[in-house]
């Protein structure tokens, strides 16, 4: 199960660990190939090129490892998707869930990193 992104993809909670051990600013969007996801890896496959300091990584909503992001506190009394979380030295800094424009995540970015 992967998504059809241009973005790293996560397999498992051991691939999760290693690459917010491995990167200071990390983007993670965790959703399905639908209309409220589409436009956020857009904006991501986008702005990766102006973000070369955040890792930018995709996550299927379904995947059984998506608990990862699916149970943190910060995603909590979330109700659409996707769930889009960024993290700084290993810790959530902000989560989003539903539709972003890129304008919203380039501000975020921007905020964080």
């Amino acid at each position: 199960m992967e998504l059809q992104t241009r973005l790293k993809h996560i397999h498992s909670e051991a691939e999760f660990n290693q690459i917010l051990e491995e990167n200071a600013n990390v983007m993670i969007c965790c959703g399905r190939m639908g209309p409220m996801c589409l436009p956020v890896y857009a904006a991501m496959e986008i702005l990766q090129n102006q973000f070369q300091h955040v890792a930018f990584c995709d996550l299927p909503f379904d995947h059984p490892e998506a608990h990862v992001i699916r149970m943190l506190p910060e995603c909590r009394g979330f109700m659409g998707i996707p769930f889009t979380v960024y993290f700084k030295n290993g810790a959530p800094v902000k989560a989003t869930t539903s539709i972003q424009t890129q304008d919203q995540v380039e501000t975020i970015l921007k905020a964080y990193y």
